[in-house]
């Protein structure tokens, strides 16, 4: 889905919460997508234990390649937080970019389906 760029950060954090709720009980993970004209970066996270306190996370850029380390469900929720808070203002932002910028993106899929190194 495409970040909800017109939500109240109370909904922002409903999200999350939901999301986070869903890596903990099922077989799938969270993947944030940013893209700016002529760069992409792709963050997810899936979790790592079966109580939901730590979660692996896969971050790719385009330039740097994947990066991929362990980090706490509380490291999980603020960077999502932030990171589809933040979309809300990198949009506008956009307005004067080229329209080749696709929005960022938001979802969660099976972890079979995730792109990996």
């Amino acid at each position: 889905m495409t970040v909800p760029t017109d939500r109240d950060h109370a909904s922002v954090v409903a999200l999350v919460e939901c999301a986070l709720v869903e890596l903990t009980h099922e077989t799938v993970g969270a993947v944030f997508i940013s893209r700016q004209v002529g760069r992409s970066t792709r963050t997810q996270y899936v979790a790592a234990d079966d109580v939901g306190e730590q979660f692996q996370k896969r971050h790719f850029d385009d330039r740097l390649g994947w990066h991929e380390t362990t980090v706490p469900r509380r490291t999980v929720r603020d960077e999502l937080i932030t990171q589809l808070t933040r979309s809300a203002s990198t949009t506008a932002e956009r307005a004067g970019e080229e329209a080749a910028s696709d929005p960022d993106t938001f979802v969660v899929k099976p972890v079979r389906e995730l792109r990996t190194p």
